[in-house]
């Protein structure tokens, strides 16, 4: 009887750790539940990085549209600085405004393309000054050895 009983003791120790229901269990399925933990952790941090991934996105733009502000008010301050202008050549095309200021930058000249107030004009301006009196040196020294059609643009 005793050896009976011992039989028996070892075969539900060896068969109930194998039993579908036993398995189901907390005592049996801690690796079942450690897994579904871990799944819903990684989960979690691919929303995180993708939320991280959108922010840095829109911080970009925001950014890039910041710099393009300043860099437009930076380039109006420098125009309104400098606001007589020696223009060397005058263009309804842009393209032919852009080669024209090609043409001077290569001779060494600080070009700017500057769009005409209330027309369609794109002019070409070899070199500007905040001084009148200077300007009107510069557009006479021009006028005589550079360009014999340059002329001054206040920019107001």
């Amino acid at each position: 009887m005793r050896h009976l009983t011992a039989l028996i003791l070892v075969l539900m120790l060896v068969a109930l750790p194998g039993c579908k229901y036993f398995k189901g269990k907390k005592l049996f399925g801690k690796k079942a539940d450690t897994m579904a933990v871990w799944q819903a952790r990684q989960d979690s941090i691919r929303v995180t990085d993708s939320i991280r991934k959108v922010q840095e996105r829109l911080q970009a733009i925001e950014d890039a549209r910041l710099d393009s502000i300043r860099i437009a008010e930076e380039k109006r301050a420098l125009e309104l600085k400098n606001k007589y202008n020696i223009i060397v050549g005058s263009f309804i095309t842009p393209q032919y405004a852009r080669d024209h200021a090609e043409t001077y930058r290569q001779k060494g000249y600080d070009v700017r393309i500057i769009k005409m107030e209330g027309g369609r004009f794109e002019l070409v301006s070899a070199e500007a000054y905040e001084n009148f009196r200077t300007a009107v040196e510069r557009l006479q020294y021009f006028q005589d050895n550079i360009e014999i059609g340059a002329w001054l643009y206040v920019v107001k």
